[in-house]
């Protein structure tokens, strides 16, 4: 598959489909039934959700899997009964034997302009909770938030964005332990304000090229002196162009070694440190002169005390950590 897969340039999980189906024809064939399926049902609704949940196959396409096997019923209509009654009887939140500490994050994911909120356990990934929302209000994230108590979470702290409503709401709900705050799309944003200034800086490149090359091909003394001047402009043109763009990179990337928990010489980095260090870096990268990253750096400027919280994680995990693992190590 690994190689099948890239050589006829389809997914794997494409691939995955055909060969589930292959088999499934090639069973039917090879074997004295003439229907494969038609006698047990129990086996039916067993690949109709293999078909759904790990095939991510659409209703359209599993109705016609089960005609071809044959199989009844085969209609979009009753493979979708079938699945929302299933769906329906299983519980929203998962239900746990013992209490079970986590760290979740929580957010709001949209389908056709309808919020889906969603909270998930950082460790595993398990989806704790998720609804169909009518806003992202306090009062909604608050509802969404208290039942995962009485379903034996006890949570240590959650990790969302800023929004109004998600953080309001998971306080009312008690989440009174420690918030982290989610500052991708800012940071996002500060990387992304790069790509101008590397633009600005090839165009210059190429025009001080451009004009390099002209002048070698002068015929006579004041073209050349034409020339001359030409390349003279474009070369005063490139030299800030190019600094600006080598120092907003060179600062960009001691912020992204800045966020990383460990030092590369392996090291923790302390959460001291770190807020003096990401005040300084967004100080000189303010000063660089560009208008357009004050509003991207408005909330990071503003919200330091928030994004160093992980520095805090790191600094209670290490001690029992040590106890396990040698310092050297």
């Amino acid at each position: 598959m690994t190689h099948i897969a890239p050589s006829y340039r389809i997914s794997r999980t494409f691939l995955s489909q055909l060969l589930l189906v292959a088999r499934l024809h090639l069973a039917g064939l090879f074997r004295e039934e003439t229907c494969l399926l038609h006698n047990d049902q129990h086996q039916g609704q067993h690949l109709i959700f293999l078909w759904r949940l790990e095939g991510k196959g659409s209703l359209a396409r599993m109705a016609a899997i089960c005609k071809t096997l044959p199989y009844h019923p085969h209609a979009v209509g009753s493979l979708s009964h079938c699945l929302h009654n299933v769906g329906r009887a299983l519980p929203s939140p998962v239900l746990m034997a013992s209490k079970q500490v986590v760290l979740s994050l929580s957010d709001a994911i949209f389908a056709i302009d309808t919020p889906i909120v969603v909270t998930i356990d950082a460790h595993s990934t398990t989806i704790l909770t998720i609804e169909l929302a009518s806003d992202r209000s306090a009062k909604t994230w608050k509802a969404h938030c208290t039942p995962l108590k009485d379903h034996r979470f006890d949570g240590i702290g959650m990790a969302s964005d800023r929004g109004t409503g998600v953080v309001a709401g998971s306080q009312a709900a008690g989440q009174e332990a420690l918030w982290v705050g989610e500052y991708f799309p800012a940071f996002r944003d500060l990387f992304n304000g790069l790509h101008p200034l590397e633009t600005q800086a090839s165009r210059a490149i190429t025009k001080e090229h451009e004009a390099a090359q002209q002048g070698q091909h002068a015929t006579s003394e004041a073209t050349f002196d034409t020339r001359l001047h030409q390349y003279a402009h474009a070369s005063q043109a490139c030299e800030p162009a190019m600094a600006q763009d080598d120092q907003r990179d060179l600062l960009l990337q001691l912020l992204r070694e800045t966020l990383l928990l460990g030092s590369p010489q392996g090291t923790r980095r302390t959460r001291q440190g770190v807020h003096s260090a990401l005040s300084l870096l967004v100080t000189m990268i303010k000063a660089s002169n560009c208008a357009a990253l004050s509003a991207t750096l408005k909330p990071i400027q503003a919200h330091l005390d928030d994004i160093v919280v992980p520095g805090a994680h790191a600094e209670v995990m290490q001690a029992p950590l040590r106890a396990v693992v040698p310092q050297q190590a």
